[in-house]
């Protein structure tokens, strides 16, 4: 079945499945959790979810980058190198791959998540050359096009950076 260009969600109205954390993980309390995954990329590497969860003090390993948005409630995060923060509706965190991090729940919280599984190296060392290259190579072409008469009034400039380029 092709995947629509444009999927959308209310995020406030999707119903959760439980998803139980841990019980090696739960510090403190009953900490009860559920949660729905409501999209993938494209490529398979990134998918969207809501979860919440009730009162409770708990460990979380994130084994992939995670960004995450409060929707309702709160929920006090400090990472194994960072301090204390309390997130409430509206804000966003990012959780990066391979770390842990303590969650404390004092009532209720319901995030959106969007969650990037890692890639292997052999994968990511290209592409970050491929797009340090692109942005050296943009920042030339920026330079030389300055010098480009009629550049100051864009004309037939696109020809120009054609030409440029072929030649």
């Amino acid at each position: 079945m092709p995947k629509t260009s444009i999927k959308a969600a209310s995020l406030d109205q999707i119903e959760l499945d439980p998803a139980p954390i841990r019980p090696e993980w739960i510090l403190e309390g009953q900490p009860a959790a559920r949660c729905r995954h409501w999209s993938d990329s494209s490529d398979g590497t990134t998918s969207a979810m809501v979860w919440d969860c009730t009162a409770g003090r708990f460990r979380w390993y994130f084994g992939g980058d995670e960004i995450v948005h409060i929707i309702e409630g709160e929920v006090i995060v400090r990472g194994d190198d960072t301090p204390e923060r309390t997130l409430r509706p509206g804000d966003a965190a990012l959780f990066r791959a391979g770390t842990w991090a303590t969650w404390h729940v004092p009532h209720y919280v319901r995030k959106h998540a969007i969650c990037r599984d890692s890639l292997p190296a052999a994968i990511t060392l290209p592409l970050k050359v491929t797009k340090k290259a692109a942005r050296l190579a943009n920042r030339l072409i920026d330079r030389v096009v300055h010098r480009i008469p009629g550049y100051a009034a864009n004309e037939n400039l696109p020809f120009v950076l054609v030409g440029a380029m072929v030649i």
